[in-house]
């Protein structure tokens, strides 16, 4: 295993859950370090577990993830991965859960995971991120940019 892989994910047709994407996007723009390697899967779930089974060790997804938080809250979270899901695979909606556990299933090995998450406003079919969302794009983005730095990722 070797590299970082930083993963935006979410559905940009659903408001505040192309939140991932939309990060990711920013820091596609940015000069990383060879090892690092940033991409927005959207909903395409079954290709981040295909492109993880080549081996990382270390991925960070982002994504909108509902925590009770007040909506724009950014968290760090590093989820403990069991390897289970109870989840049938959906090629066009996996959630991130569903997406390491299929990567497990498949035999493949994913060092240390890290979770930006940002609080939705809300989740409903429309285009484009609310007031509160759209400011924590640069704070999720800065953290993205601080792991890799600190060599967290």
């Amino acid at each position: 295993m070797s590299g970082t892989l930083v993963a935006g994910v979410g559905n940009v047709f659903f408001g505040d859950d192309g939140f991932g994407v939309e990060v990711a996007r920013r820091l596609q723009s940015e000069t990383f370090p060879e090892h690092v390697q940033v991409a927005d899967y959207g909903i395409r779930g079954v290709h981040l577990a295909y492109q993880l089974l080549d081996g990382y060790d270390t991925l960070v997804l982002i994504d909108a993830v509902a925590r009770g938080e007040p909506p724009g809250t950014v968290s760090l979270i590093e989820p403990r991965l069991d390897g289970r899901s109870e989840v049938a695979p959906d090629a066009h909606g996996m959630d991130p859960a569903s997406v390491l556990a299929m990567v497990h299933e498949l035999g493949g090995k994913i060092g240390r995971v890290f979770l930006v998450g940002c609080e939705p406003a809300e989740i409903c079919e429309r285009m484009g991120l609310s007031e509160p969302v759209e400011r924590a794009v640069e704070e999720a983005a800065r953290l993205v940019r601080r792991l890799v730095q600190e060599g967290e990722a």
